[in-house]
């Protein structure tokens, strides 16, 4: 018997609503789990089409109710960093609000150690305070972390205590991870990603390493920059003195100057921006596996434009700082000649610490003497006459960055291909001539 003789059975004829109670699960419940169907996958759609992050928090929130754990693709990454493994990352920069900024007095200043700007000059980093990050493309990054695994200090000295670093593959090329470990206080935290904020705002440029992504959604917090992969200068310069070191590293002269006018291009775009470094020597320096030269030791420069700098002198930067931060005099843009001219005698010397007979406070009465570096046998003299023109005295005396990327340019014409050469390194000796204390912290990223 067909249905419609069902109907015509158990219904009146007209009875419309005997009818519809019949097929009640053909008329209205198949058509209303279809339309509910559409309109959830609807707002799915839009929701991934403009708001990413939520999506994001509701995947987390169900994986944690669930107690699912992530398996490792790669090798076994280190404790902590575990939740990171599969996820993918993006600058999605307004989730930087995620974090209250701890309360600061707002007086702004440049440190003890970088006296105020001269007011005949137009640096002014305070001028504008980065706390929300510009609005960037909320693009997903195609692919996840994998083969995480720590990444050791250059050479042995008190870590920082909040922020771990791990290399990592994403996108198929290599990364840095910045992980902010989980006993951060909210100050950390601000701090953390008020730096990344900063570099997305300071904007790419060739020589200073790219800013690949920030998880700033959950815990861990991490920055990822690009690896490069013959670390810091220092580093560098010190293994070139080696003999068969893998892979192969060699210093000349016209290396030199090539990847002196890398971090030249880099302080001139910093600079444009109203922006000292105040940190330039060559553990700031960050070279790539085809000798590109990057700058970096930029979180002195965040923390200058941001908040008052601790009140307390930091005895390893002064071999390499200007008379006039010295003397807690103002400072202008040639305070960073003269660094970039304390940069050139450590490529030149491959790593050696300036002034290493001078102690740290006899460093002023030494530079009012008119006194200098000591010309080293791996120096020409055109280059140690430009590291003496970056040295001098007087501010005024000292050549613009302009003038100084003209020099380095026609110093590299004219340079030879002749290998630098230098004895072993004892670090326990070099940590003494360069200044540094027991107390003091070495990390590159």
């Amino acid at each position: 018997m067909s249905s419609i003789s069902n109907a015509d059975f158990l219904c009146q004829q007209g009875d419309t609503l005997c009818e519809i109670r019949l097929y009640e699960k053909e008329v209205i419940v198949v058509p209303l789990l279809l339309l509910a169907t559409f309109v959830v996958t609807l707002v799915f759609i839009l929701l991934l089409r403009f708001c990413p992050e939520k999506v994001d928090r509701i995947r987390i929130r169900n994986l944690r109710k669930s107690n699912f754990r992530r398996e490792l693709h790669g090798i076994d990454a280190p404790p902590g960093i575990n939740v990171l493994e599969g996820e993918s990352i993006a600058l999605d920069m307004p989730t930087y609000s995620t974090f209250q900024p701890p309360i600061t007095p707002k007086k702004l200043s440049l440190s003890v150690d970088m006296p105020p700007v001269s007011s005949a000059a137009a640096y002014n980093p305070a001028a504008e305070i980065v706390v929300q990050p510009r609005e960037l493309p909320r693009q997903r990054l195609p692919e996840s972390f994998n083969l995480v695994t720590p990444l050791p200090g250059s050479f042995s000295l008190r870590a920082n205590s909040s922020v771990s670093l791990y290399r990592a593959r994403m996108d198929n090329r290599n990364a840095i991870l910045r992980v902010l470990n989980d006993s951060a206080d909210a100050t950390e935290r601000h701090n953390f990603l008020g730096f990344a904020s900063f570099l997305a705002k300071v904007g790419p440029h060739p020589f200073l390493p790219e800013l690949l992504g920030v998880v700033s959604l959950r815990a861990p917090l991490v920055t990822v920059v690009e690896e490069m992969e013959n670390r810091d200068l220092l580093s560098f310069l010190w293994r070139c003195r080696q003999e068969d070191v893998t892979p192969p590293c060699e210093m000349t002269e016209r290396r030199l100057y090539t990847m002196a006018q890398h971090v030249i291009s880099a302080l001139t775009f910093l600079h444009s921006k109203d922006l000292l470094h105040g940190n330039l020597r060559a553990r700031s320096v960050l070279v790539s596996k085809v000798h590109t030269a990057k700058l970096w030791g930029l979180h002195g420069v965040y923390m200058r434009t941001t908040q008052a700098a601790p009140k307390k002198d930091d005895p390893s930067m002064k071999k390499w700082q200007a008379p006039e931060i010295l003397a807690k005099r103002n400072v202008g843009p040639s305070s960073d000649v003269w660094s970039f001219g304390i940069l050139l005698y450590e490529m030149a010397t491959l790593g050696e610490a300036p002034f290493a007979e001078i102690p740290v406070n006899e460093l002023l009465q030494f530079h009012q003497r008119g006194k200098s570096l000591k010309k080293h046998p791996n120096c020409t003299n055109s280059l140690y006459a430009l590291i003496k023109a970056c040295c001098q005295w007087k501010e005024a005396d000292r050549p613009t960055l302009a003038e100084v990327t003209r020099k380095l340019a026609s110093g590299e014409k004219s340079a030879s291909d002749k290998v630098l050469k230098g004895t072993s390194v004892d670090v326990e000796q070099y940590l003494q001539e360069a200044g540094y204390g027991e107390a003091n912290s070495y990390t590159i990223f």
